[in-house]
């Protein structure tokens, strides 16, 4: 139960690459990152990533009508089919090509997708009392070029397909008579979108070159004639049997329809037939402003179009009437989705992994979130776990809520990359170093940068630490191997401690007493103490260059990580190492596709970079250049458990082994430049022919971990990594964890002694049990006035338990008072004790300063905005019957009333 540690979510990445999608109200932004979909709670304020992963990264995400289920894509073509409802994987697909597009009919029993030059229709999984969630239905041949966007009519019958060869296919969902295929042309560019008009067959066709072409049919939906049914089999000759039959998983192919452009079918008598009614361009005369992405929403009659240059257009059709223009970006708008109501409008920007959602009506942007645009290298958390910070090579400092998943303000001060951030003892103040020379301290009330600390040299910063009280800010140097400190106060260089042979690799504070801990990579680990004019107290050897080094929370062992692979651990009081943990087989290094070693020789050079002790001080977390993060039992020197942080496949150095078939007489197929590439890519198709910026390269990350924390509440940590901020808490809802169980304890029994007023009793056996649901249920049903009798006889064995759970409860309950009166009188009474424990309690305290800080900024904000509203319906009923040239002197009695009014407003106010 300790270490069942779940992924919860992902922070720092708001979008990668894909598609994205609104749910169904349209309160909601569904969003793939990386090789996960995220969902963005825009009413509530909260973000949510699926416990759902695919091997590599997602490319298109199709989602049914009724948000039931979601088919995810990744670069390869394996298909997953998932639950939105349970959050699980029901099928595995594999559709063996990379996949443009997918998209379900709006009945939801059929969904098409796009693959090299045709459109595959599968039966909707869930219709069918089927054994494969994957039915093909039809496939449809036509363009001569890549498939890359599809839409549906309102009623299924019919839906159209957009491709690279610069034609547009309508083709109909069954074998009408009058429509099986329609083929238009008419573009100079690679179609980048295709819709139907509202309950119509009318159509609009985007080009990449900036080109809307208006296609008017001659026929109404309800005007379409179903073929009568044929005799003669579909296949006609022996040779094409055998193709047709089955597919590559051995599964029936369905129907094919294979189309012609040049046919005379589309042209027949009875037929339906396409004019286009009117092209307009959206660059004027002299632009190349190459369109990317385009969105149009059916009952507003509204077409949205995307540049490269990071430019939107909302424009009315079919009038082709400007609505406005707006830059939101300098990269290329890669997605762009309209909710239900067509009031809000998602934009995805992958160069930048920017997430918009603009309301056009109102001019205003609903969301605006961006990760960092390179990696994150340092994270912290606050002192109640309540906040992230986190810093990265973009020079940003970025400040995420843990309860909504939400970046609320980011710091752009620093010019180069950030190396370490850390929060002070209030949490109101973070300090972040950087490889710019400066350490700067921001101040979380304003939003400003209030300090900046510099050396009397410039130099490099790479670590950073603050001690408990947050007067002292030390930070270590790369160039010139010194540790400088300052007052935080006055905001003055104090000291400059030299002494190191190598450049400074870590910092950390003991909690307790004012010593300072420097690691270096000289092989030393020296340790300053402040209070003796910062002397050398002692410098503890090591066998390898030190990389990182942490305290305990009660200050009395120091853990190091070194380049050999090791972690010692040491008694800085006497400078006696206690033990030592081997971990360079723990990381399991995966292997690159240049590299031309095996990953097993790899793993030699490889060491933990990060460390962080558990909230208790019992466990050790320790990350570095591998996709694992391991935690060992500090006592036993044993490994506990391993995290795998990603599974995707996209990132370098994740396979232990190299693919045979990516290898080839010249050597792997990673090193051979192709030089061809879609949008903004560079293309050499012919000589002398340049498109693109040709300095642009194409590189795959490397998966690893660069910083990890626990949080104060021991109920999650944090690690940064190549993919963003992952954060993995503990899953206590389905583990049956029972304490000091035996035959008389159940349910019912319990239930018993509750109907009979033996609170207590109560209380004890449902904590034996360990059912939350039974333990609120049995708290919820002490009287009030009871609460305080029921603390007094409750055992001191279940005084710690009952917090503990009353922290937990707390964040999600209505009954606030309830539950502070059950805090307040556990203190109280037992709060002697409770302080000798202090150490091991820590975090279920900092826990419940958490929930009830939390509440106490919601409830403080409605009251005051009740307060206001008072003064205001007060003032409004006084002004009510007065002229306003002649203003009614008021009299003494009223004043009095009125004072008398605020202050009883203000009374109820503070007892809330």
């Amino acid at each position: 139960m300790k270490f069942a540690y779940k992924f919860s979510n992902l922070l720092g990445t708001v979008y990668r690459h894909g598609n994205l999608n609104f749910s169904h109200d349209g309160n909601s932004v569904i969003s793939p990152v990386g090789n996960r979909i995220s969902i963005f709670d825009l009413k509530n304020n909260k973000s949510e990533t699926l416990p759902v992963a695919t091997t590599k990264n997602i490319t298109c995400v199709g989602l049914s009508p009724d948000e039931n289920l979601a088919i995810l894509v990744d670069e390869d073509g394996a298909a997953v089919l998932v639950s939105l409802i349970t959050r699980a994987v029901l099928h595995h697909f594999h559709f063996h090509k990379p996949v443009q597009c997918v998209r379900f009919s709006p009945d939801g029993r059929k969904f098409v997708v796009t693959k090299d030059n045709v459109a595959l229709m599968y039966h909707a999984p869930g219709k069918r009392r089927e054994f494969n969630a994957f039915v093909l239905d039809k496939s449809y041949y036509g363009p001569y070029d890549e498939t890359t966007c599809i839409d549906w009519t309102d009623d299924s019958k019919c839906f159209v397909v957009g491709s690279k060869d610069m034609t547009t296919w309508v083709f109909g969902a069954e074998r009408w008579a009058n429509l099986v295929y329609y083929s238009l042309g008419g573009h100079k560019d690679v179609i980048v979108g295709c819709f139907f008009e509202e309950d119509s067959l009318d159509l609009y066709t985007v080009s990449q070159d900036g080109a809307l072409s208006v296609w008017q049919c001659d026929t109404e939906l309800e005007g379409l004639k179903p073929r009568p049914p044929k005799q003669t089999p579909t296949v006609h000759t022996e040779e094409d049997a055998e193709v047709v039959k089955c597919d590559e998983n051995r599964v029936p192919r369905g129907e094919e329809i294979r189309g012609n452009a040049n046919s005379q079918e589309q042209e027949g008598s009875g037929k339906v037939k396409y004019r286009r009614q009117g092209k307009y361009f959206f660059n004027k005369e002299g632009e190349f402003n190459n369109l990317t992405s385009a969105a149009f929403h059916k009952k507003t009659h509204i077409l949205v179009t995307g540049f490269a240059s990071g430019i939107f257009h909302l424009h009315e059709l079919p009038e082709f009437n400007l609505i406005h223009t707006l830059s939101i970006s300098d990269q290329r708008i890669a997605s762009i989705s309209i909710n239900s109501m067509g009031d809000w409008i998602a934009f995805g920007c992958a160069g930048l992994g920017q997430l918009l959602v603009w309301e056009w009506q109102s001019e205003s942007f609903v969301l605006k979130q961006q990760g960092h645009f390179n990696n994150m290298v340092a994270l912290a958390y606050s002192p109640d776990g309540q906040y992230i910070a986190t810093g990265g090579d973009d020079g940003k400092v970025k400040v995420w809520n843990t309860n909504s998943g939400f970046c609320f303000v980011t710091f752009t001060d620093h010019t180069s990359s950030v190396t370490a951030v850390t929060f002070n003892s209030t949490g109101f103040v973070i300090v972040s170093a950087s490889l710019d020379g400066t350490v700067r301290a921001f101040d979380l009330h304003r939003y400003r940068n209030f300090r900046t600390f510099t050396s009397p040299r410039p130099t490099q910063f790479s670590c950073l630490a603050i001690d408990a009280s947050g007067e002292i800010v030390s930070a270590g140097s790369q160039g010139s191997f010194e540790v400088y400190i300052w007052s935080m106060q006055t905001g003055r260089l104090l000291e400059v401690l030299a002494g190191h042979e190598g450049p400074i690799s870590n910092l950390s504070f003991n909690p307790v007493q004012g010593i300072l801990a420097s690691a270096s990579w000289d092989k030393t680990v020296k340790i300053w103490d402040m209070y003796d004019s910062w002397k050398t107290k002692e410098t503890l050897m090591l066998t390898s260059d030190a990389l990182a080094v942490t305290y305990r929370a009660d200050g009395k062992e120091l853990a190091v990580a070194t380049l050999d692979g090791e972690i010692s651990f040491w008694d800085p009081q006497n400078a006696v190492q206690t033990g030592s943990i081997v971990g360079r087989h723990d990381l399991q290094m995966g292997r690159k596709e240049v590299d031309k070693i095996t990953a097993k020789q790899a793993a030699k050079g490889k060491s933990f970079t990060s460390l962080c002790y558990s909230a208790d001080g019992q466990s050790i977390l320790a990350g570095g250049q591998s996709k694992f993060v391991c935690i060992y039992n500090v006592r036993e020197q044993i490994l506990m458990k391993k995290f795998e942080i990603s599974c995707n496949h996209s990132l370098d150095a994740m396979e232990e082994y190299l693919d045979r078939r990516k290898m080839t007489e010249f050597g792997s197929l990673a090193l051979i430049d192709e030089g061809a590439g879609d949008g903004d890519a560079v293309t050499l198709s012919l000589p002398g022919v340049r498109k693109g910026d040709m300095s642009s390269r194409h590189f795959k990350p490397e998966i690893r971990v660069t910083c990890l924390r626990f949080s104060p509440t021991g109920r999650s940590w944090a690690a940064t990594s190549t993919e963003g901020l992952l954060i993995h808490s503990l899953d206590s809802r389905l583990v049956f964890d029972p304490f000091n169980l035996d035959l008389n304890v159940t349910p019912s029994s319990v239930r018993r002694q509750m109907r009979q007023h033996e609170h207590t009793d109560a209380i004890v056996q449902a904590f034996r049990l360990n059912e939350k649901k039974l333990i609120q249920e049995v708290l919820e049903n002490v009287p009030y006035a009871e609460i305080e009798v029921v603390c007094t006889l409750l055992p001191d064995l279940y005084v710690e338990k009952l917090l503990n759970f009353i922290a937990t409860t707390l964040e999600s309950s209505r009954h606030l008072q309830f539950y502070l009166t059950w805090t307040l009188r556990l203190l109280k009474l037992h709060g002697q004790k409770l302080k000798a424990r202090s150490s091991t309690i820590l975090p279920m305290i900092q826990s419940l300063q958490k929930s009830i800080q939390r509440h106490l900024e919601d409830i403080s904000k409605l009251c005051d905005w009740n307060r206001y509203n008072i003064r205001y319906a007060l003032a409004m009923s006084k002004q009510r019957g007065t002229k306003r040239s002649a203003e009614k002197p008021v009299s003494e009695d009223e004043e009095s009333d009125e004072a008398a009014n605020e202050q009883s407003t203000e009374e109820n106010g503070m007892q809330i």
